[in-house]
């Protein structure tokens, strides 16, 4: 039997019924779009780059992994009807995180976020779906964060007829931060949107970023490289540890991709991360050895900007089994751990 014929509290409003409503495509103005560096409005990189680095970079650069649309306006609802050619499905991570979308309000002089609605796709959805938050009366400026592990071909979002509108306040920071590295980087398996741990840090501290995860895909290929390193960016984050197929394979790439973004970027703070799931294994102490060295080298080269979050402590302590889906990936704690670890460093860089 379906849980929502024996609880009403899990029915989902569904299809948008409404004779007052407006649909505008979110890619065009009035609304800002953030996190997104391709052709494609809602593409985390160029498919002409993408097509040079592997055919799971190809698909996944089109998964809409931190990519936010900003907007302001005083409609009483706001409506999504969302469109997209595959349908990722996963086991261990929840559909809303998959596919859905979550929409903040954005408030007060610090420029905080509050939680406002989940706007939850039917788990029967194959190519699409649509749904309505009621957000109340007034002029409010919101933050809707794209799903982690679905294309999105197009997006309209719904407001009453009438509404009015004003330009959106942008990020504190000029430039984004950038983000590179496994299906951890991507938010895999966060509950929903709102909860990767680029979402956090961007909410403590009015962020812009760009999140370049590639679950499985991130190995530090030489054409990679050299577009990281063609972007502009306020901090630039290395967090391919998981996804380099063998320790040797992490020991010839990752000083190299230091290397290449210190060149063109001299100043830019550097973070490196190794791998959260640390289990003392012969490997992972290569692996982490390799991160360390990379640091250490750098400071040793008199570098007043590079940073080391030791990935082994991030889950430590109390509750440190209840921090993922599989003993890899994290759940909300997980990726809430993971932002707090990390949050000193951005303060001290962007603040």
């Amino acid at each position: 039997m379906e849980i929502v014929k024996i609880d009403p509290n899990f029915v989902l409003p569904g299809a948008v019924q409404r004779d007052d409503i407006v649909w505008l495509d979110a890619a065009c103005e009035p609304f800002v779009i953030y996190g997104a560096v391709g052709t494609n409005p809602y593409a985390r990189l160029p498919m002409e780059v993408a097509q040079t680095v592997s055919e799971g970079v190809q698909v996944l650069c089109t998964h809409t992994a931190g990519i936010r649309a900003r907007f302001c306006t005083n409609s009483p609802y706001i409506a999504i009807r969302a469109e997209w050619n595959t349908q990722c499905r996963m086991p261990h991570m929840p559909f809303l995180g998959i596919s859905g979308f979550d929409l903040y309000r954005v408030s007060g002089a610090h420029r905080k976020q509050s939680y406002v609605a989940s706007l939850t796709p039917p788990v029967s959805c194959e190519n699409g779906y649509e749904t309505i938050a009621f957000v109340g009366e007034g002029m409010k400026e919101y933050v809707l964060n794209f799903p982690l592990y679905n294309d999105v071909s197009r997006l309209l979002i719904g407001v009453a007829e009438g509404s009015q509108w004003q330009a959106p306040q942008p990020y504190a920071n000029a430039l984004p931060a950038i983000f590179y590295g496994s299906s951890i980087t991507q938010g895999g398996c966060a509950s929903r949107p709102g909860t990767c741990y680029q979402n956090f840090l961007s909410r403590a501290l009015d962020m812009d970023y760009v999140n370049l995860g590639f679950s499985g895909n991130c190995r530090a290929e030489d054409t990679m490289i050299d577009y990281l390193a063609s972007l502009e960016m306020s901090v630039f984050v290395s967090d391919y540890d998981h996804n380099a197929p063998t320790a040797e394979h992490l020991a010839a790439t990752h000083e190299k991709l230091y290397r290449a973004i210190r060149k063109a970027h001299p100043h830019v703070p550097y973070v490196m991360l190794s791998k959260p799931d640390y289990h003392d294994t012969p490997d992972e102490r290569a692996r982490r050895s390799i991160v360390m060295q990379t640091y250490q080298k750098a400071v040793a080269e008199g570098d007043p900007n590079v940073y080391l979050v030791d990935g082994a402590s991030i889950f430590a302590g109390d509750e440190s089994d209840g921090c993922t889906v599989d003993g890899c990936h994290p759940n909300d704690l997980g990726f809430y751990r993971f932002s707090r670890a990390l949050l000193p460093i951005f303060e001290r860089i962007l603040t």
